[in-house]
């Protein structure tokens, strides 16, 4: 009987064990997790559980009874420490070893840190990533402390909507000239920005940080351009690294993540990948979607490649964000994008941002507007790309261009 291993408890390993039995796999199936709970939603870490708008049994992906009830065998609280592609082998801590006949890794990704020498080991120096770096945070965010948030990407600007939102003194810092640089066009920084100052946020672009400050416990900042900040506790935001340690000890190819082709194959034959760990081909180009539909998507994929179905699997990239009462919504992948054309909505909090590449639709921003949102999801998916015309004339009935 196969025997099919799964390394990594998140979203793409529960979406992948899952596909593997709705697909009629009657093996054995062992998906390994190195926390201490059943898999789980990430995004919500930085939202609503932080606000304590949730309990922890809501963010479980399924029921923890669904693994059993489907012969899953799930190994919590368990570290993988080798992978042995010739014996077809993972070793765990304690020296126990599991057999495999196919392998797949869904690991996900690490959040990066702040070096020792710059004081990123006080106490109340925080990231967000797993369940238990918010429960370490929550009790922090009382009203009236003092908070600096190191990174002006979607995950520092949510921290920073939680801490406004419970009460604290916000400051946020972004070394390059913008917040949101690296990942969307001006049009979508300056509605970001307008929306936290309107909230009480201070931001500060273009200014990096030199070294936290105290003994034990974060007690301020130096910043660049020589400013000094007295705090409570810091949140580092500053992006994440593919888990890729295991797989390179494995002898496996790795670029910006573990490198696989259109079926998710890794360059072994029988081991797999998929989530924030694999990096995909899109367009001709190799990237590594960090979101929770690509995720689930690229892990069943995988899981019916597995089976033998050789199915390529073709990303559609999208993505969210919350912040305070704005829901933003990306669909495409703006890389490339020559111009940015705004719709405006019939409130000032309505807002969708459309990125053209030539004349060609590739993406687009959409903050409290979901009807927007998925037309143009649906405009990308199926290479329709209207004009900038259209797109900017609030007299356009958007839904018609569906049909144009």
């Amino acid at each position: 009987m196969t025997h099919i291993v799964v390394i990594g408890a998140g979203q793409a390993g529960a979406a992948l064990v899952a596909k593997l039995r709705s697909e009629g796999f009657t093996g054995d199936i062992t998906l390994i997790g190195a926390e201490n709970v059943p898999p789980y939603q990430r995004p919500p870490l930085s939202k609503a559980y932080l606000l304590g708008e949730i309990p922890q049994e809501r963010l479980y992906l399924r029921p923890a009874e669904f693994y059993a009830d489907h012969d899953i065998n799930l190994r919590l609280n368990t570290r993988v420490v080798a992978i042995d592609p010739t014996s077809r082998t993972v070793t765990l801590t304690g020296n126990d070893v599991i057999s495999y006949d196919e392998l797949a890794l869904t690991t996900g990704a690490h959040p990066r840190t702040l070096p020792k020498s710059v004081g990123g080991i006080l106490d109340n120096v925080f990231c967000i990533r797993d369940l238990a770096d918010a429960d370490a945070m929550a009790p922090a965010f009382v009203a009236g402390r003092r908070v600096l948030i190191i990174g002006g990407g979607y995950i520092g600007l949510e921290a920073a909507a939680v801490a406004a939102k419970r009460g604290l003194q916000v400051t946020l810092i972004e070394m390059a000239d913008r917040i949101l640089q690296r990942v969307a066009a001006p049009e979508t920084s300056d509605y970001f920005r307008n929306l936290h100052r309107s909230h009480g946020v201070d931001i500060r672009e273009g200014v990096g940080l030199e070294m936290l400050l105290g003994d034990d416990h974060v007690t301020g900042a130096r910043l660049t351009k020589g400013a000094t900040l007295q705090l409570d506790l810091a949140v580092v935001g500053i992006g994440i690294n593919p888990a890729t340690i295991l797989a390179e000890s494995a002898g496996l190819d790795v670029d910006n993540g573990i490198t696989t082709d259109v079926y998710g194959r890794t360059s072994d034959p029988h081991i797999w990948a998929a989530g924030d760990c694999a990096s995909c081909l899109f367009k001709g180009t190799r990237i590594r979607l960090e979101s929770v539909g690509n995720a689930i998507d690229q892990a069943e994929a995988v899981a019916r490649n597995m089976l033998g179905m050789a199915a390529p699997y073709h990303p559609q990239p999208w993505f969210w964000s919350d912040q305070y009462d704005c829901k933003l919504q990306i669909a495409g992948l703006n890389m490339g994008y020559t111009d940015v054309y705004i719709r405006k909505g019939n409130t000032p909090d309505v807002q969708s941002n459309w990125y053209f590449k030539g004349n060609e639709l590739i993406a687009v921003d959409a903050m409290n507007d979901p009807r927007n949102y998925m037309i143009g999801k649906r405009l990308i998916a199926t290479g329709c790309s209207p004009t900038p015309a259209q797109i900017t004339n609030p007299a356009t009935d958007m839904k018609a261009l569906l049909k144009s």
